[in-house]
């Protein structure tokens, strides 16, 4: 009588639906169930993976995922630009998730080539950002992912809020200093100074990341120079802008660092960084009353 109470039960329980997810890269992945052992190939999928409760489940990692501090633990399999291929396979993984903008293709091509599941991420708004935390929790099964996103949402409406109507303000972010790097109208980091009611003087490049002159930097003249580097520290590259006072935002002073791992990182940190972002654009913005902008000369 168990048994086909058993079997009653057992033949009346649901069974779990197909996962299909359509990635950043245009694919359509299918898993059978919630992925339980993954290789994150970024530190930032690494950092949104235990933001949603599934850190657990991160068998394998690269270089430099180094948040929460229980990432560190994490098996390595190599970093953005050499990825050991075997060691991947060798963890057995079921998904595989990768960064459309930081790792090789052809890395992501031959790891799809051998059967692996390998889902393709690229947040270049920071909407982009709470998204790819539910599409995370789609892919794992956790609905905390759910609650995750909500409370991203709501701090950046309030952020954006709070940030509304702001005077613009021209900015140039330097990503580093040789060679000289800075970010493209498409990316991230150009929508967190959009919110933070600046504009980037080279926000026109299609590219991502794009390598600029100090003589275009110049001719830009921004009113605000913000630097992010490697590190927790203020990079002491930025200070060499000060070989031309005569740029205005030598002259004012506002010369700024952004911790990199809060404005470069597509995870719900990249708001501490647009908080820091905005506060001191609007110091920027006080410095106008102090130092207005020089009358540029007329041109024949």
């Amino acid at each position: 009588m168990r048994s086909l109470i058993l079997l009653l039960v057992l033949s009346c329980a649901p069974l779990r639906a197909e996962i299909v997810v359509r990635d950043d890269g245009g694919r359509t992945l299918r898993l059978a169930q919630p992925a339980q052992r993954i290789v994150s190939l970024s530190p930032h999928i690494t950092e949104n993976l235990f933001a949603i409760g599934a850190g657990e489940r991160v068998v394998g990692t690269v270089e430099f995922s180094n948040y929460p501090e229980a990432a560190k633990r994490i098996p390595l399999i190599g970093g953005y630009e050499k990825i050991d291929l075997e060691a991947v396979a060798a963890l057995k993984p079921d998904l595989i998730l990768a960064w459309e903008s930081g790792n090789i293709a052809s890395h992501v091509a031959r790891l799809r080539a051998i059967g692996l599941n390998v889902a393709v991420t690229e947040a270049r708004r920071i909407e982009d950002v709470p998204a790819d935390l539910e599409r995370l929790g789609a892919l794992t099964g956790l609905e905390a992912a759910r609650a995750v996103a909500a409370r991203f949402r709501e701090r950046l409406a309030a952020l954006r809020a709070g940030h509304a109507g702001r005077p613009p303000l021209r900015v140039f972010y330097q990503v580093w200093n040789q060679p000289l790097m800075t970010v493209g109208g498409g990316q991230i980091i150009s929508d967190a100074i959009r919110l933070c009611g600046g504009e980037n003087v080279f926000g026109g490049l299609k590219q991502m990341a794009a390598p600029v002159t100090v003589e275009s930097v110049l001719a830009a003249d921004p009113e605000a120079i913000v630097a992010s580097g490697m590190g927790e520290e203020r990079p002491e590259w930025l200070d060499e802008w000060r070989r031309w006072p005569r740029l205005t935002a030598v002259a004012r002073g506002n010369l700024f660092f952004v911790h990199p791992d809060h404005i470069q990182r597509h995870t719900p940190r990249i708001l501490d960084g647009i908080e820091r972002l905005c506060r001191h654009l609007e110091t920027a913005r006080a410095r106008r009353m102090v130092s207005p902008l020089p009358v540029r000369p007329k041109e024949d």
